[in-house]
């Protein structure tokens, strides 16, 4: 039998007894999905989010890293075809025709920004990024919200996409830009929000900037209602070998520096050097570095 340890996961510490029970829990609910299974873990131990609401997203996850360890088996997933959790790529299908305009934003403006929340909002996102973006789509770890971007002149018609999700547990620059140790960081990390996807289509001089403007002051609402806490600083790694981050100069982000290239969710070095990125955040508030700071 493969020994029972203790588990650091989004943040949070799971002692050996809170894996046993775990443990317990999938042996003895036979019958169930792997969502309600995530959902009786987190109701058992607490593990919920600002607002009250259950991180079942975040337990399906921990389930699924647990059960690669050997510590037992969860029932098949009930959609046929998944992956791995998290990093599957989606396929690209036909959907909208894709934007051939040009010019500058004025002539297109003002931007209409949407909150993906229906499932043909969800399919167009990942649809775009799937054929547009270098990364492709791949399921954020935690939190999220998508966007589309629209221009509403000559008719309205989609140009874009910008998502949101959870921050990386541990960046070096940007810790020590706003002063954290390893607890206080623990404590607030939730107030960070990480730019994990930008696209633009066509080619539109100052969209992305525009757009990236557009949905930070939806944001500044929308992740407080979907979440219960206030976004204080959003984060973002541009890929300088790719591109050079005008948008976000143009936007006022602030340059931090390099990543180690570990990459968001490596704990013991193994990719040290691999992928580095430019650090780049935004204040979404005054005095966000002291405002991270604070305790409680």
């Amino acid at each position: 039998m493969i020994p029972v340890k203790a588990q650091r996961f989004c943040g949070r510490e799971f002692s050996k007894e809170e894996v046993s029970l775990i443990q317990e829990v999938i042996q003895s609910c036979g019958g169930i999905s792997r969502t309600e299974l995530a959902h009786t873990v987190c109701e058992l131990l607490d593990w919920k989010r600002p607002g009250g609401k259950l991180k079942g997203r975040e337990c399906r996850e921990l389930l699924e890293r647990l059960e690669s360890q050997g510590l037992f088996s969860l029932p098949e997933r009930q959609s046929p075809g998944a992956t791995g959790p998290m990093r599957s790529i989606a396929p690209a299908e036909p959907t909208e025709a894709e934007s051939r305009l040009t010019g500058s934003v004025e002539v297109f403006s003002p931007l209409d920004v949407e909150l993906c929340e229906s499932r043909r909002q969800r399919s167009l996102f990942r649809d775009l990024l799937s054929r547009h973006h270098y990364l492709g789509y791949a399921m954020p770890y935690g939190a999220r919200l998508q966007y589309l971007i629209y221009v509403t002149r000559p008719s309205r018609e989609v140009v874009g996409c910008i998502q949101f999700s959870s921050p990386a547990w541990r960046m070096k620059v940007r810790d020590q830009w706003i002063g954290w140790d390893d607890t206080i960081r623990a404590e607030r990390l939730q107030h960070i929000v990480n730019n994990s996807r930008l696209l633009v289509i066509p080619r539109i001089r100052n969209l992305a900037s525009m757009a990236l403007s557009a949905v930070i002051r939806r944001l500044l609402s929308d992740w407080p209602e979907h979440y219960g806490v206030d976004p204080l600083l959003a984060e973002t790694l541009v890929d300088r070998s790719r591109f050079h981050g005008g948008c976000y100069i143009a936007s006022n982000w602030i340059e931090l520096g390099s990543t180690s290239g570990r990459g968001r969710m490596d704990r013991t070095g193994q990719r040290q050097g691999a992928q580095v990125k430019t650090v780049m955040v935004y204040p979404l508030v005054k005095n966000a570095a002291v405002r991270l700071r604070e305790r409680g």
